[in-house]
């Protein structure tokens, strides 16, 4: 299903935009469509791509638990941007592409350890609104994990919330990279 942009793409006018479209095609091979809604308010696109530039930076929770959670997110909001994009760098990241199909319907599949479903979990109760984040979740998460990695795995899923909301308020859709990393069709959210 192709975007249906509410907002049109916005042209890469300007120097940071043109800097912006050169290191997207070298890292993607295209620009995001995300990147050309944002491009409407560059003040915007520099903060969002000065952060999430900090937030790649963040080493404290193992990454394919990090993966697991941000994609449990964008599933449980129904972002197939998302989703498209995650399995795209899960790919590149040269994570279990076998496991990584199976995030959106994690509760039906055995190839998920007790700990990877936790995460998954957590991910999704943070997600729902109102959120059904338990002490024992976080408690157990702690245990498992440490304090650490707890609070990066709770930013992470925050900012898939941001990402997946934003994306899906602005009707973007699978753009095909999941394509060409051989995943695709997505896999079937699971029903909680």
């Amino acid at each position: 299903m192709p975007s249906n942009f509410r907002i049109p793409k916005a042209p890469p006018t300007g120097a940071y935009a043109r800097v912006m479209t050169v290191v997207a095609q070298r890292m993607w091979g295209e620009v995001p469509d995300n990147a050309h809604v944002l491009l409407h308010n560059k003040p915007v696109l520099k903060a969002v791509f000065g952060f999430e530039g900090k937030v790649a930076k963040w080493k404290a929770l193992d990454p394919d638990l990090k993966t697991y959670a941000v994609m449990a997110s964008a599933a449980t909001i129904g972002c197939s941007w998302c989703l498209d994009f995650g399995y795209f760098l899960a790919h590149n990241d040269g994570l279990d592409l076998a496991k990584i199909r199976e995030v959106p319907r994690w509760r039906d599949s055995d190839v998920f350890s007790d700990l990877e479903r936790d995460v998954m979990a957590y991910a999704e109760a943070m997600t729902v609104t109102p959120p059904e984040v338990t002490d024992e979740m976080v408690a157990s998460l702690a245990t498992a994990l440490g304090h650490e990695a707890v609070v990066e795995l709770t930013m992470m899923v925050a900012v898939e919330n941001q990402r997946s909301r934003f994306n899906s308020a602005m009707g973007l859709a699978s753009q095909g990279y999941s394509d060409r990393c051989e995943l695709a069709p997505l896999a079937v959210p699971s029903q909680s």
